[in-house]
């Protein structure tokens, strides 16, 4: 029998590709409870990082309150992309459960591959140029972050 969770992710990749969105659907649970739900947008919102997780995540942390959902499980009707997976740790959520593979992806047009490969590469050798620019007379932006005592952690 399927993860209840999990189903409903499905069902939301499903229905959003009858209304025109991406195959992807997000559920973001606690203490199994749902907190948020999300789906790809990214034609709909012109905006391409509004993956399915991302939605969800956006959504429980405004729901919760906080941007820690640590104690959060995520389940996702895919494997998520490196940008969701970054997400995803960045949040602190516990779990991730998904059901495609980023290889069933790639197989409906979704290659997250080259991705995974750019990350592993020295930035000096990816496919889109990376370059410093640093001026001397500007200070780091960590300077002040390491000398505030006016910051949240995290």
């Amino acid at each position: 029998m399927m993860n209840v969770f999990m189903t409903r992710a499905i069902k939301l990749a499903m229905q959003n590709v009858e209304t025109g969105g991406g195959p992807f659907g997000a559920v973001i649970v606690k203490n199994e409870k749902v907190v948020a739900e999300g789906v790809n947008r990214v034609t709909v919102k012109n905006d391409p990082t509004a993956h399915a997780e991302i939605q969800a995540i956006r959504a429980a942390c405004e729901k919760m309150g906080t941007f820690d959902l640590s104690g959060c499980e995520i389940y996702s009707s895919c494997e998520p992309c490196p940008m969701c997976l970054s997400a995803i740790y960045w949040a602190h959520i516990s779990s991730i459960y998904y059901a495609a593979s980023r290889e069933d992806a790639a197989k409906a047009g979704f290659d997250d591959l080259f991705i995974y490969n750019e990350i592993k590469l020295n930035p000096d050798e990816r496919s889109i140029p990376h370059i410093k620019l640093l001026n001397p007379e500007t200070p780091f932006p960590f300077e002040a972050w390491i000398e505030s005592e006016n910051k949240t952690k995290y």
